[in-house]
């Protein structure tokens, strides 16, 4: 089933323009993002095929079915609050059955960890970004080589700049493991090209040393050290950062690298946003997806704002919110039972 789908066969139930034009804190560059509601046929509904939600290729068209709908808004997920809390302007489509669906059964005391949650994994990603703009990673991939080591001494050597300067080849090293010495080997080498042995990778993907078949009297010339936890964890770093760069909106980097703060200023917008709302809810007890506040958040989405500072202001509001949850009029949280109550009403008025 897709998104047209459901329009043509008059399964739509609600319809908004979300993200950042529901703020109001789109810019000219800024793309059209759409969320919605909508319900399964009844025999898709009872059978073996229920669709929980459909997007569009690039997620910025997503719609919810109205049992996952319900689902979200009662564990008070901010997107979804968000789009139950629309502003008309955005509203493009209402079916007369959303009306039973009222803010006010589902805002709660969760939204301090729901919101708030959500604001620290923004932090999390941002941080996450500026580590990756501050130390960019090369191209060409290590191997276990880079991470073996010679013992000289007191001291360890970069295996590979002990091999040019004994003007040996990897390749006719030979590697036996010595017991109880987790990463540690005796280096042998095959001066004559007798032995046959492995060499310390035999590939250049390898993830682990290569152990050859050593004749009983044979010298080892040298102990080799195998970093392989160092190795691993280069491995992991390297996979990410070269998938997020795959995956990486240019203009936003561009954006990013232009502000010269190094870090991702427009999750920083949100964070701010998300902790600001969370504050409005458990003060006021009501929900403002547009803020009024379009130039401040849109000057921390250019940059002009230090990192340290927006933690500082997000650690502010992280107490303030924590503050106002002792003394909000809230509940503590969703009442399920009258959400599910009014759910299977509006499935009945559907399906009858």
């Amino acid at each position: 089933m897709t998104i047209q789908e459901i329009k043509d066969k008059g399964l739509l139930l609600f319809e908004c323009i979300s993200g950042s034009r529901a703020y109001g804190l789109d810019t000219p560059e800024s793309d059209t993002d759409l969320k919605g509601v909508f319900y399964l046929p009844k025999d898709k509904f009872y059978g073996l095929e229920y669709i929980s939600q459909i997007s569009n290729e690039t997620n910025d068209e997503v719609y919810y079915e109205l049992g996952r709908f319900v689902e979200l808004l009662c564990k008070n997920n901010p997107n979804i609050l968000e789009v139950l809390a629309s502003p008309e302007d955005c509203v493009l489509y209402k079916h007369p059955l959303m009306d039973k669906l009222k803010l006010e059964m589902f805002l709660s005391k969760s939204c301090k960890d729901t919101f708030a949650g959500y604001a620290h994994s923004q932090i999390r990603k941002a941080r996450g970004y500026k580590k990756k703009i501050v130390n960019p990673m090369e191209k060409e991939r290590k191997n276990v080589l880079d991470f073996c080591y010679i013992l000289e001494g007191h001291t360890s050597v970069p295996f590979m700049q002990w091999l040019e300067r004994k003007k040996l080849k990897q390749e006719l090293c030979g590697l036996s493991s010595i017991p109880h010495s987790k990463g540690l080997y005796a280096l042998f080498y095959d001066y004559d090209r007798k032995f046959g042995y492995h060499g310390i990778a035999n590939h250049t993907n390898a993830n682990e040393v290569s152990l050859s078949s050593i004749e009983k009297g044979e010298k080892e010339i040298a102990y080799l050290s195998f970093n392989i936890e160092a190795y691993s964890s280069y491995c992991k770093e390297y996979k990410e950062y070269w998938d997020w760069v795959a995956d990486r909106n240019d203009n936003r980097y561009s954006t990013n690298l232009n502000h010269g703060k190094n870090y991702d200023s427009k999750n920083m917008m949100h964070t701010i946003r998300l902790l600001q709302v969370a504050e409005e809810i458990l003060r006021d007890g009501t929900l403002k997806v547009k803020r009024p506040n379009r130039e401040q958040l849109l000057d921390i989405k250019s940059g002009n704002m230090d990192y340290d500072v927006l933690l500082a202001m997000a650690d502010k509001l992280m107490e303030s919110i924590e503050n106002y949850a002792l003394t909000s009029s809230l509940q503590d949280l969703p009442d399920k039972e009258m959400a599910e109550k009014v759910l299977v009403g509006m499935r009945k008025e559907l399906y009858k």
